[in-house]
């Protein structure tokens, strides 16, 4: 079982840019995540990278403003251009199992959650 310790995050005016960190001991043989989730809303996937940090996954939602990668035992996610809708709860995760990397039954570990607020 991996730990995984979120740091970054916090508040930003639209336009800006935040780096979120997710210090993930144990997780290298393994596919990261990142999740978000506003205020009534599922939580949804927003990207991915795979175990070797070649192949990375994006919603629509964040294609072009954020930027998945992973250097050791760290996943980062840098978030540019961000917008108002990007105000979320964003969280890491290591994935346990094959299937849809947007998925988040297919994730065994998570981070504490780190919030994201973008004031327009």
């Amino acid at each position: 079982q991996a730990q995984l310790v979120q740091s970054g995050g916090g508040s930003v005016q639209a336009g800006g840019s935040l780096t979120l960190s997710c210090a993930a001991a144990g997780s290298r043989s393994r596919g990261m995540a990142w999740f978000r989730q506003a205020p009534g809303k599922q939580r949804e996937g927003i990207a991915a990278i795979n175990t070797g940090g070649y192949t990375t996954y994006y919603a629509d939602s964040v294609k072009g403003r954020f930027t998945i990668s992973r250097a050791l035992d760290t996943v980062y996610l840098r978030m540019n251009d961000l917008k108002p809708e990007d105000t979320a709860m964003y969280y890491c995760a290591a994935k346990a199992a094959a299937g849809y990397w947007n998925v988040s039954t297919y994730y065994n570990d998570w981070g504490q959650g780190t919030q994201v607020t973008v004031s327009s």
